[in-house]
């Protein structure tokens, strides 16, 4: 059961904010992706982004946080860490965490787990909504193969979520803790396997998702893979569901890549994101990283609220608006749920009233 809307999207929770872009208005993120490291310690097959080259740069704790109280003083309401690198390697990490949920904002987590450690679970589980791992075996052959990285790991990081969980226990915290599996052809046999693992540490749930080709990334070995092989996989961890451990099998996601159709003409989900980069960089798309016409600005030169408010935005986004062919978008982007819930809103069926 998918009681967290993975598959799908949350912006019908935010009337308000919606209603105001229906108006007109120029509205403030409700979320935003930021990567607080651009290394990384894996070097997995499926990565997205490495076009990004996993550079050695950081935000600079006291800079990030100083913009993480701005960011909470305009409205928005969530912040997860992730992007170019592994988050948990900012050293800084559990302190910029803590600052994210006391200026207001709710935090998530996505890593690959292995410096999930004692020590950051102590330091900041308390201050986490959400964490995902992603960890893509069953089996330390497979994740050491597709993560490309040792075999020692897969333990290190199930041991990692097995002792988040009793600390979560412990200390009656409410964080879910979940985890995640890129179904590729290497691993789509240890996926059942995966999900009974993850029930028996205790894992909140496990999403097995679709690999989407990102239109920059080096890596082109899954962009011809299908999923319509892997459709039977869904009723067969849907045996595993119970108690309170689900499988987030995103066979919606799955379908729309079979399909090709994006169910809209227009990008019109902008305005309720954004993506800082591990230089300061804040962007319209993560899908676009490295494309000047979908950066706003850089939070090192300015504030959030001036580089929000600012012409070279404004600029982009009337670009996308007037010039940009989704047709060229990443399939089943980050935005993809709520690009459809926005278009139907602008465009709804001449049968609407009739509810």
């Amino acid at each position: 059961m998918d009681e967290f809307r993975i598959d799908s999207h949350k912006l019908m929770y935010h009337v308000g904010r919606v209603n105001d872009w229906l108006s007109g208005d120029d509205v403030y993120p409700i979320y935003a992706e930021i990567s607080p490291v651009g290394y990384c310690n894996h070097r997995c097959t499926y990565c997205a982004l490495d076009y990004m080259e996993y550079q050695a740069r950081y935000l600079p704790a006291g800079l990030i946080k100083e913009r993480l109280s701005e960011m909470g003083r305009l409205g928005v309401k969530s912040v997860m860490y992730a992007g170019e690198g592994e988050p948990l390697l900012h050293k800084n990490i559990t302190d910029i965490i803590n600052h994210t949920k006391i200026s207001g904002i709710d935090v998530a987590v996505t890593s690959n787990g292995v410096l999930f450690n004692r020590k950051v679970v102590a330091e900041s589980l308390a201050s986490i909504t959400w964490i995902k791992i992603s960890i893509n075996g069953g089996t330390k052959e497979t994740y050491a193969k597709v993560h490309r990285t040792k075999e020692e790991d897969f333990p290190a990081v199930i041991e990692n979520i097995r002792e988040a969980v009793r600390f979560r226990k412990e200390h009656r915290l409410t964080a879910t803790i979940g985890m995640q599996m890129i179904l590729l052809p290497e691993n789509a046999h240890e996926a059942v396997l995966l999900a009974n693992t993850a029930r028996d540490i205790g894992a909140d749930y496990l999403v097995v998702k679709s690999y989407s080709q990102h239109l920059k990334s080096l890596t082109r070995q899954y962009r011809e893979l299908r999923y319509s092989d892997y459709y039977h996989l869904g009723e067969e961890l849907k045996k595993i569901d119970g108690g309170n451990f689900s499988v987030v099998f995103r066979m919606n996601a799955m379908k729309k890549l079979e399909s090709g159709k994006k169910g809209y003409a227009k990008c019109l989900a902008l305005p309720f994101w954004s993506y800082i980069d591990a230089g300061g960089g804040v962007w319209g798309c993560s899908a676009y990283l490295g494309d000047e016409r979908f950066l706003f600005g850089n939070i090192n030169d300015n504030t959030f609220e001036e580089i929000w408010k600012s012409d070279r935005r404004k600029k982009a986004m009337e670009f996308v608006a007037r010039e940009l062919d989704i047709r060229e978008c990443r399939d089943n982007c980050r935005m993809d749920e709520v690009n459809r819930y926005l278009w139907e809103l602008r465009n709804p069926s001449l049968h609407a009233n009739f509810i």
